[in-house]
């Protein structure tokens, strides 16, 4: 059974673009039909060229598809990545996910198994945060989060981290070998988990028409804006 990943994410300076190469290099190699995209940058050119490493990352990243929100409604399953920002994520993955509140609304994005990765530049600089904090809005997608937690010595090589790959130091750097092929398990991971719940939806009865779900009460609910 083939899955389809959404690998979306955002990089300034390289980091986790390559860890989302990673991620979905690991799940293309269950088989999984995979879409490497990154998010709209949102700083202005002033910003990015203070930065060298940043206007060289953004020149080079031209050639990878911006993410749009149908990718979300074609994906099986979703990977994100960023970097941690005051431990959460960076606001151009943020209003990314943003736009998605369509698909929330008609509950094409619950059900669907989701796992995140991040970058910081110091050990303790809010890697484990910022996961948690995009955990909140899988909480509110009614989407399936799937931590690497301690499953694969992959993870244990690249630090130990239960919540989702992340690498820690400068951008100079960039991931070591460790920590990429924990990104790779981490999207293995993901499709393999994904190609399960399919198999066992084919051979289930359709419980959308009896569960009285949540998408029952958004269609009756008066639309509320902030």
């Amino acid at each position: 059974m083939t899955v389809k990943v959404a690998v979306i994410y955002y990089s300034a300076t390289g980091s986790v673009h390559s860890l989302a190469q990673a991620v979905a290099e690991g799940a293309a190699s269950v088989g999984a039909e995979v879409r490497l995209r990154r998010v709209a940058e949102l700083a202005p050119d002033s910003a990015i060229d203070h930065n060298p490493l940043w206007r060289r990352h953004a020149d080079a990243a031209r050639s990878i598809t911006e993410a749009s929100v149908e990718d979300l409604a074609w994906a099986d399953a979703f990977a994100f990545g960023t970097p941690t920002r005051f431990g959460g994520p960076a606001a151009q993955l943020k209003q990314f996910i943003d736009q998605a509140g369509g698909l929330w609304q008609e509950g094409r994005l619950a059900d669907k198994p989701v796992t995140s990765f991040t970058s910081a530049y110091n050990r303790h600089g809010g890697s484990e945060a910022t996961i948690l904090s995009l955990a909140n809005v899988f909480y509110h997608w009614g989407a399936l989060i799937v931590p690497t937690g301690f499953t694969d010595p992959a993870v244990y090589a690249a630090g130990g981290n239960p919540y989702g790959t992340s690498m820690t130091g400068p951008a100079t750097d960039g991931p070591d070998a460790a920590t990429l092929e924990a990104a790779r398990y981490q999207g293995r991971r993901l499709a393999q988990i994904a190609i399960r719940l399919l198999a066992a939806d084919d051979h289930a009865p359709d419980a959308a028409a009896t569960d009285g779900n949540a998408r029952d009460a958004l269609a009756s609910m008066t639309s509320l804006t902030a």
